[in-house]
C-alpha cells in the first residue's frame, strides 16, 4: 500500500513539473513573439525602410533631407525588391516597405496571419522605360513586339528592323523578386512566360549598367534610372515622359508605395507625411519619377 503510493506521489510530480514546461516554453515563445513585434516600436528615433529598388531613389534622398529637419532621427534604406520589402513588413524586421506594386494576395495573407495589417501609401508615379545600347538604331516597339523578344518569338535585331543588325538579342529583365518585373509581367508578357536565357538582374541599376556596356542587349528600368548611358525606345508610338505617364499615354505604368503595419504613425507617419508634402514631392521629381500631388 506504501509503495503504491510512492508510485503516485512520483507520478503526480512529474505530471506537475510535465505542466510547468509546458507553460514555461508557452511563455518563452509568447515573449518572444512579442520580442519580435515590438523590437521596431522601442526604437522610436528608428525608421528601416526596405524593398524597392525603383523605390530606392526616393527613400533615400528623401531620408538625408528629412534627418536634416530632425536630427534625432536615425533612417536605415536598403533596396532589394518589393516582395523583400513586403516580407520584411511581415517579419516586423521593417517599419515601412517599399513596393513598386500593389501587395499579393497571398502577402495579404500572410500579414494577417501575422498579426500585420498591410496600409499602402501611393508617393509617386512611373513609367517602365524600354532601354537599349545608345548605339542601337531602334527607336520605336509596339507591346506586341516587346512580348516576343522577352519571349524568345524575336531573337536577332535584324528581325525588327532593316537596319538592325543580325545578331541575337541580348534579353535582361528583372528576377522575381522585383515588383518591376511584375508589373511588366502583367502589362507586356500577359500570361507568356521570359525566355530562358535572359539575364534576371536585382536591381534597376543592374539592368541599365547592363544595357550600358552590352550593345545587343535591351532592357527595363524605372524612369529614374534613365540617363544619357542608354537610349529609351518608344512604345506604341509614346515616348517614356513624365507627362505621358500622368496623361496615360504610356501604358507601361504603375503606382509606387510604402506600406506600413496599419495607418502611418510615429516617425513612420512624419517621414510618409514629409515625403506627401510640396517639399517632399519635388524630390520625386527630380529624382526622376512623377508626382502624386
Amino acid at each position: 500500500m506504501v509503495h503504491a503510493r510512492a508510485e503516485l506521489k512520483r507520478e503526480e510530480v512529474k505530471m506537475l513539473v510535465l505542466k510547468r514546461l509546458i507553460l514555461l516554453t508557452a511563455l518563452l515563445s509568447l515573449v518572444a513573439l512579442a520580442g519580435a513585434k515590438d523590437s521596431l516600436a522601442k526604437r522610436p528615433n528608428t525608421l528601416t525602410i526596405t524593398g524597392s529598388t525603383t523605390v530606392l531613389p526616393i527613400a533615400q534622398r528623401a531620408a538625408e533631407e528629412f534627418m536634416e529637419y530632425q536630427p534625432k532621427a536615425n533612417i536605415s534604406v536598403r533596396g532589394g525588391g518589393s516582395g523583400v520589402g513586403i516580407a520584411a513588413l511581415i517579419d516586423g524586421t521593417a517599419d515601412i516597405a517599399d513596393a513598386s506594386r500593389p501587395i499579393k494576395t497571398k502577402e495579404i495573407a500572410a500579414c494577417r496571419s501575422k498579426g500585420i495589417d498591410p496600409v499602402g501609401t501611393v508617393v509617386a508615379k512611373d513609367g517602365i522605360a524600354v532601354v537599349v545600347h545608345p548605339s542601337n538604331p531602334l527607336k520605336e516597339l509596339s507591346l506586341e513586339q516587346l512580348k516576343a523578344i522577352y519571349t524568345g518569338d524575336i531573337s536577332k535585331w535584324s528581325d525588327l528592323s532593316e537596319n538592325g543588325k543580325p545578331k541575337p538579342i541580348v534579353v535582361v529583365s528583372r528576377d522575381v523578386a522585383s515588383g518591376t518585373f511584375e508589373v511588366f509581367k502583367e502589362s507586356v508578357l500577359k500570361g507568356g512566360k521570359t525566355r530562358e536565357d535572359a539575364l534576371m538582374l536585382a536591381s534597376n541599376k543592374a539592368v541599365a549598367t547592363t544595357v550600358a556596356t552590352t550593345p545587343d542587349a535591351i532592357g527595363y528600368i524605372g524612369l529614374g534610372y534613365l540617363s544619357p548611358d542608354v537610349k529609351a525606345v518608344n512604345m506604341e508610338g509614346v515616348a517614356p515622359t513624365n507627362e505621358a505617364v500622368v496623361s496615360g499615354e504610356y501604358q507601361i505604368a504603375r503606382p509606387l508605395f510604402m506600406y506600413t503595419n496599419g495607418e502611418p504613425s510615429g516617425l513612420a507617419k512624419s517621414f510618409i507625411d514629409f515625403i506627401m508634402s510640396e517639399k517632399g514631392q519635388t524630390i520625386v521629381e527630380e529624382v526622376g519619377f512623377v508626382p502624386v500631388k
